[in-house]
């Protein structure tokens, strides 16, 4: 345990002694402390290679007692601190007095006190000393980790408080002259250079039947998890499975699951967590957690008890993100369900018998914990079946009432309040994938009628403190928000079932009427929100309507009003930040799902000037909005009516539409690299529409459900919903056009054209294959020719440079004119069915004597052996 350069400089020191002490008067061995010089504070340091030399020797009389007696000395020389120079030398004395151990026991009180002293302040002579003595420090500290293997409990502590010290440093007890006290940090930071996290976790590995000292490691293991580079190492040795795994190991004081805890959060923190993950997601780690998280969850009452539960529980949540988890296969996840639902659903359960949850603080927010483990759980699948079995479903719809103030509750009004808008969160995350429980639950009934309650003028102070109650203080807005997110959530699913049901219930009705009250109520604190809401509602309206031409019509006129409203909003409300983009593309969505289609919602939106609007937020030049209200307008000039209301539009500076769709067509080319002139005339004529991307674009494989590149560029840009628009309009008589704009309305006007083209240049390629195909077949010449060619190709592309005595084999078959290449495969004729005896030919492999023919096996009377011509294998 002691490096070469600190016996190096032992023996460096030894020498110089001598070699001062026979020029100079003579020195004793032993450098005593006076009481006179203590009490000035004098330091005189002994002859630690002297001591050292001492303690190698073996095999002599009253040894022992001399040996003893020298360490003594060093420990009282000592006192006051450990000089950093002489650090490499007191730790060999340290590793001799541990080596003697087991056969002269009465050396583990020389170790405990030299480990004692290693408690006080290191003392730097010099400001270097600290960089000059660094590796001598680290070494000597990682030694204190390799005597955890001594068999004494007294040493183990004593190791153990030495470190926990390095923590709490504290001023030397008396100064000396000519030294100074090392950086509180120093130690910390030679620890782990030395890597003394990594032995401590060692250590636990033999103390698993000692808890006082397997207590005092966990104390020094928590000190250590404070730093990030300790946590690597630490993780390295697999701590975290190590101390999870004992987490339910008998302990009275309760100290062992506190400090594996706040070990185990730090891990989590400070190191790789996909790492310490992977090592708690194991069956062992995971039901230790079970069960100490069962104890306190059934006998914790304390609040200590009840904050480390849920410390617990968090611990367990981050372990569920992992898939690889087994939560179900160790019950835990069928534990946590019943927890979560018990106060909800009665059960005969025993774990939750008699069990009673209190609107203390820890309880609170253990219900919270609990709803958000099950949105976790849920994201695997095979937990489904669990979820049904504990009703979660109907324990989560005990919240989506309105409170009733006349009960009792066991939480107060702000805690129900936060508990309710997480319940219905967590119906958001769980309710479409138990869609029949939740009809069976009669889940919109229920929503629509809580939504009613939300829109209504009951008074209802709501105190909006929580992460979901944000922006609903004083207002029923954040129960409003939450319940259509549930409704969002499950129309999306595009389960006829659900929409049906819904619409039978007069959901498009409800949602246009919230939408028009909304707008009356917003005031600036609750814009956000407000918005979020109108968001929704209008993806709920078009999740509905999108290819139903009944639930278009009750859309009508007033789903119209609403979408109007919105595209009359400020455009310089865009850049707020606070959703109006987001609330503008619900409602461009809703006027695809909702409007088109419906031939009295289109003319009304006509007649409202709905593609006056449109046009404006097109001439606003966001390319976010651009592809999606030209596709909507594409859809419109089917109508008849529509032409004149886009010809008849006119924006700044009276720009015209037909203006407005070729200037965009010209900023798309110039975006896209399309080879254009400064009067935009077409410059490789051979490829007019052809743009850098493509030119860049390599052949890649896709999968036969994929959309080649072909279809996604048409799809993606917006030159064939421009052709398409102005093709509508038949290219002619469009007013307010200059000079260039007809110029690019000529080549729009051609854009098919171009997009044919490419298909005549691939039928080119395919004739003129044939053809060379025809030549090679015909003319022998010719193929001779093309067979000199191939030879060339093929020798050029051959690997120059072979290895020496390598084998080459040659892969072409000389004097083969033919210019397919070749291959191991030979084709070989069918053997007539007169020698087969036909498919159900009666075979029997049992029979001892069968004649072969053609390879095949049958009866017959008798054999005659015939001379039969061989036949030829074509190749």
């Amino acid at each position: 345990m002691w490096t070469e350069k600190a016996a190096a400089t032992a023996e460096a020191q030894e020498s110089g002694c001598r070699n001062r002490s026979s020029i100079s008067r003579q020195i004793p061995v032993v450098g005593v402390v006076t009481e006179d010089d203590e009490a000035q504070g004098v330091f005189k340091p002994m002859d630690l290679n002297r001591v050292i030399k001492l303690l190698e020797e073996t095999n002599k009389d009253g040894l022992e007692e001399k040996q003893l007696k020298f360490v003594k000395k060093l420990v009282l020389c000592y006192q006051n601190g450990l000089p950093l120079r002489d650090l490499a030398q007191i730790f060999k004395i340290l590793n001799l007095c541990a080596g003697k151990i087991k056969n002269q026991p009465r050396f583990v009180e020389s170790a405990y006190d030299i480990i004692k002293l290693c408690g006080l302040p290191f003392l730097k002579k010099k400001v270097s000393d600290e960089i000059t003595y660094a590796e001598d420090t680290a070494n000597s500290i990682a030694l204190l980790g390799d005597l955890m293997k001594i068999p004494s409990s007294e040493l183990r502590i004593q190791i153990c408080k030495c470190i926990v010290d390095f923590y709490h440093a504290e001023p030397p007890k008396k100064h000396i002259p000519g030294y100074q006290q090392a950086s509180s940090s120093y130690k910390i930071q030679m620890a782990e250079v030395g890597g003394l996290a990594k032995t401590m976790v060692q250590a636990m590995t033999f103390l698993e039947n000692q808890l006082v000292e397997k207590l005092w490691v966990l104390k020094v293991l928590q000190h250590l998890s404070t730093s990030e580079v300790n946590c690597s190492i630490m993780m390295k040795a697999q701590a975290a499975s190590g101390i999870c795994a004992h987490l339910n190991d008998p302990d009275p004081s309760g100290q062992l699951l506190f400090r594996s805890s706040e070990i185990l959060w730090n891990l989590l923190e400070k190191s790789s967590k996909e790492e310490i993950l992977q090592q708690l997601s194991n069956l062992e780690c995971l039901l230790a957690l079970k069960e100490v998280f069962k104890n306190l969850f059934i006998r914790g009452y304390s609040h200590y008890d009840r904050q480390l539960r849920n410390d617990i529980l968090v611990i367990t949540t981050i372990i569920a993100q992992n898939p690889e988890a087994p939560m179900i296969e160790c019950g835990f996840a069928k534990d946590l369900i019943l927890f979560a639902t018990f106060n909800e659903v009665k059960s005969q359960n025993i774990l939750v018998k008699g069990l009673k949850l209190s609107n203390s603080y820890e309880d609170f927010e253990l219900k919270k914990l609990l709803f958000n483990i099950i949105v976790i759980l849920c994201k695997d699948l095979p937990t489904i079946q669990l979820l049904i079995e504990g009703k979660v479903i109907l324990a989560l719809f005990t919240y989506v009432k309105k409170p009733e103030k006349q009960k009792t509750t066991d939480w107060s009004a702000a805690q129900y309040e936060e508990l309710q808008l997480h319940a219905i969160a967590t119906l958001s995350s769980v309710a479409p994938l138990l869609i029949e429980e939740y009809m069976s639950c009669q889940g919109n009934a229920q929503v629509l009628a809580f939504l009613e309650w939300c829109e209504s003028e009951d008074p209802f102070f709501s105190h909006g403190n929580s992460f979901h109650g944000t922006g609903g203080r004083g207002n029923k807005f954040a129960q409003m928000r939450y319940s259509l997110r549930l409704l969002r959530a499950m129309v999306y699913l595009e389960d006829e079932t659900v929409n049906k049901d819904l619409c039978e219930k007069g959901t498009i009705q409800q949602m246009i009427g919230i939408f028009k009250n909304t707008i009356s109520k917003t005031n600036e604190k609750e814009e956000a929100i407000v918005l979020e809401i109108q968001s929704d509602i209008l993806l709920i309206l078009s999740g509905l309507c999108e290819h139903h031409i009944q639930r278009k019509e009750i859309f009508g006129t007033e789903g119209v009003d609403i979408v109007l409203h919105v595209m009359k909003t400020d455009p310089r409300k865009l850049q707020s930040g606070l959703g109006y983009n987001v609330l503008l593309f619900s409602t461009l969505d809703s006027i695809w799902c909702c409007i088109l289609g419906c031939y009295p919602s289109e003319d009304y939106f006509l007649e409202k000037e709905g593609i006056f609007l449109l046009l404006d937020v097109l001439a606003l030049n966001q390319k976010k909005f651009c592809n999606l209200i030209l596709g909507i307008m594409v859809e419109f000039c089917d109508n008849p009516k529509t032409a004149a209301h886009v010809n008849a539009w006119r924006g700044k500076k009276d720009q015209t539409a037909a203006s407005l769709l070729i200037k965009l067509w010209r900023k798309e080319e110039k975006e896209l690299g399309v080879k254009r002139d400064k009067n935009g005339k077409i410059i490789d004529t051979k490829k007019p529409l052809f743009t850098s991307f493509q030119q860049e674009q390599k052949i890649i494989p896709l999968p036969a459900n994929c959309p080649s590149i072909a279809v996604m560029d048409v799809s993606e840009n917006i030159r064939a919903k421009i052709y398409a628009i102005l093709g509508k309009l038949d290219f002619e008589n469009l007013p307010g056009l200059s000079a260039e704009d007809f110029v690019t309305l000529c080549i729009i006007h051609r854009y098919l054209d171009f997009k044919i083209q490419a298909t005549h240049k691939q039928r080119e390629l395919a004739n003129k294959s044939w053809e060379n195909f025809l030549a090679r077949t015909s003319n022998a010449k010719t193929l001779k020719k093309v067979k000199r060619l191939q030879e060339k190709a093929i020798e050029a592309s051959r690997y120059r440079e072979r290895p020496q005595n390598a084998i080459f084999h040659p892969t072409d078959i000389k004097g083969l004119n033919t210019t397919v290449p070749s291959g191991g495969v030979v084709t070989v004729e069918s053997t007539p069915a007169r020698l087969l005896g036909g498919p159900l030919a009666d075979t029997d492999i049992a029979l001892k004597k069968l004649p072969i023919r053609g390879g095949a096996l049958h009866r017959v009377k008798a054999v005659k052996i015939e001379d039969v011509p061989k036949k030829s294998i074509p190749t």
